[in-house]
C-alpha cells in the first residue's frame, strides 16, 4: 500500500501542543503514514518546555520523507520548503498555529520556515490545513512550569534546584533550559512550582485574521486537534481506495 505523506508544521503555541503530538503519534501508530516535521524556532523552544522535543523521533525517525527540519538549520532561503512545489506531500498540516503565524499567512508574509512552507504549499497545490490557537472568544491554555514567587521560601537548600538536570531553576525557571520533565514539582514542600491552565481572551484582530484564512484559496481552517485525527484517517482511506 502506498504510504500517505504528510507534512506537519509546528509553531510556538503551547495551546493544543500536547494534543497535536498525541494525534500525530496515534496516526503514525496506525501505519501507512510518513510524516515530515517542520519546526519553527519558537516551536522548538515550546516543544522543549513541554518535554515533547525528544519525542518527535517517535513520529519521524529520520528516513527520507520522515525527517525533522528545524528552522535554525535552514538558513534564510528555507530550501526544504521547496518540497511542496514538487508535490511530495499529500497534505500540509500546521498545528498548533500561533496568532503571529496566522497574521503573516493572512497578509502574505513568508519570512519563516513555516510561513514560507505555507506559501510554497499553496503555489504547489498541496492541500493545506491550519489549526489556529486564537479563533474567537476565550480559551483555556496549558502553561509551562513556573515558580510562584509569593509562595517560594527561597530555601538555602532547594531540592528542585538540586535535582534539575538542566540547571533551569534559580529563583525562577528558565524556560529556555527547562525540558518539562516535571520532576521538580513534587520536590517542593511548599508547592511553589506550578503548571496548569489559564484563561485567555482572544484579541479581535486575531479572530479577524482567522476569518481571512477561511476565505483564502487552498487553506482549510481546523477547529481542534480531533479534526487532525479525522483528516489523517480520511487521507489514508483515499490512498487505500486508489490502491
Amino acid at each position: 500500500m502506498k504510504p500517505v505523506k504528510v507534512a506537519w508544521g509546528i509553531t510556538g503555541a503551547g495551546h493544543h501542543m500536547r494534543e497535536c503530538y498525541r494525534v500525530f503519534k496515534e496516526g503514525k501508530d496506525m501505519g501507512g503514514l510518513k510524516i515530515n516535521i517542520f519546526v519553527s524556532s519558537s516551536g522548538e523552544e515550546v516543544l522543549r518546555m513541554y518535554g515533547l522535543l525528544p519525542k518527535l523521533r517517535e513520529i519521524s525517525r529520520g528516513e527520507y520523507m520522515e525527517e525533522i527540519f528545524f528552522e535554525r538549520e535552514q538558513g534564510a532561503s528555507f530550501p526544504k520548503a521547496g518540497r511542496f512545489l514538487l508535490k511530495k506531500h499529500d497534505a500540509f498540516i500546521v498545528a498548533p498555529t500561533t496568532s503571529n503565524t496566522v497574521a503573516k499567512i493572512a497578509h502574505g508574509i513568508a519570512d519563516s520556515l513555516i510561513t514560507n512552507s505555507v506559501a510554497q504549499a499553496v503555489k504547489g497545490g498541496v492541500p493545506l490545513y491550519i489549526l489556529p490557537v486564537d479563533i474567537s472568544g476565550s480559551l483555556s491554555s496549558e502553561m509551562p512550569y513556573m515558580i510562584d514567587r509569593e509562595i517560594c521560601r527561597q530555601c538555602e537548600v532547594c531540592p528542585p534546584r538540586e535535582i534539575c538536570p538542566t540547571g533551569a531553576i534559580t529563583d525562577q525557571i528558565d524556560l529556555l533550559k527547562c525540558t518539562g520533565c516535571g520532576d521538580c514539582v513534587d520536590l517542593c514542600e511548599y508547592d511553589a512550582i506550578l503548571g496548569g491552565f489559564v484563561e485567555l481572551k482572544v484579541r479581535d484582530i486575531d479572530a479577524k485574521n482567522v476569518e481571512v484564512l477561511r476565505s483564502m484559496e487552498g487553506i482549510k481552517v481546523l477547529r481542534g486537534p480531533e479534526d487532525i485525527g479525522e483528516l489523517l484517517k480520511k487521507l489514508q482511506g483515499k490512498i487505500r481506495a486508489v490502491k
